[in-house]
């Protein structure tokens, strides 16, 4: 639900102007690597600071997205290279990766 919340907040404070870019490409492998790593250590520090396993992966998820949100936040400026849904997918895709692996670490 927050997700979907952040979405609709972003898309209705009009961007300044979208990306027009590819699906792959290095930039998308960046984002793919860069949000997988944030979500595990995210998730890693919360439950080292004695958060449950659930909340933990929840913060590191959100921690990722979060940040990932910005960067694109960042790019949707004028002088950005603009808003990128497609970036932002593969940040999704990273963080969803990054908890799946910290998860299967963790047994």
């Amino acid at each position: 639900m927050r997700f979907l919340l952040l979405c609709g907040i972003l898309f209705l404070s009009g961007c300044s102007h979208m990306a027009n870019d590819s699906w792959s490409g290095q930039d998308k492998a960046q984002h793919f690597i860069a949000s997988a790593l944030l979500s595990a250590a995210g998730n890693e520090y919360a439950q080292h600071q004695g958060i449950g396993r659930d909340r933990s992966a929840a913060i590191g998820v959100m921690f990722s997205l979060g940040l990932g949100a910005s960067k694109e936040l960042w790019d949707s400026r004028s002088e950005g290279s603009g808003w990128s849904w497609k970036d932002f997918a593969w940040d999704v895709a990273g963080a969803a990766t990054g908890y799946t692996v910290w998860q299967l670490a963790q047994h």
